[in-house]
């Protein structure tokens, strides 16, 4: 079954951005479940070759470091991701050398770790789509991720939708449907307000079904 396409507006404001010969960079922002990677996903289906997604969970620190850290029990807040690391690679996508492939890490929700050299972002590829929770956060090393981005566009769904939506997502994955409640609400919804404080630096907002 071929996959849903975007809404015809959002692709078209995304297909302006995708011009051979140079390179653009398409940031989507939101909370924990407001739907950034499956847009994502659809756009870049949908561009056909002009788009690669680079995710911003491919930058979660490992959960050995984390645990090191006294940090795994608020796995997804800003100061569990490499966000120096994260800029450094969009910085880099951004000038792009001719004969150069960027590689760069994914997540695997299942193994619940990065991986390295995951995804290949060739030269002639026009448009980098990313998405993330906290592309619009202004604090440390993140805040240089806004001015990296051609564009941003911040993911906006009724926390009556999306929460229920998180929760049944981390069940998929593995986890007891009353530990993935408590995470949600204790963990994910306090990111969520966290990533809200961003939303009037996005160049637009999506209301998403």
């Amino acid at each position: 079954m071929l996959a849903q396409p975007p809404p015809p507006h959002l692709l078209e404001r995304a297909r302006a951005l995708a011009v051979p010969g140079r390179r653009r960079i398409l940031g989507l922002a939101g909370a924990p479940g407001a739907g950034k990677s499956t847009l994502a996903g659809r756009l870049v289906d949908a561009l056909d070759g002009l788009a690669v997604l680079v995710p911003m969970d491919g930058f979660h620190l490992a959960q050995a470091e984390l645990e090191r850290l006294g940090r795994a029990g608020r796995k997804g807040a800003p100061d569990t991701f490499d966000a120096a690391g994260y800029t450094a690679l969009l910085a880099r996508l951004r000038t792009r050398s001719a004969d150069t492939t960027v590689y760069a890490p994914a997540f695997d929700r299942r193994l619940e770790e990065p991986v390295a050299g995951s995804i290949a972002v060739p030269p002639d590829v026009p448009l980098v789509v990313t998405e993330g929770n906290y592309l619009l956060h202004d604090e440390g090393a993140w805040a240089g991720i806004r001015a990296l981005l051609d564009e941003i566009w911040y993911l906006e769904l009724d926390p009556a939708v999306r929460v229920p939506r998180l929760v049944d997502r981390h069940v998929e994955f593995g986890k007891e449907r009353s530990f993935a409640e408590r995470w949600v609400r204790d963990s994910d919804e306090a990111n969520a307000r966290l990533v809200a404080r961003g939303r009037d630096r996005a160049d637009v907002v999506v209301p998403m079904p």
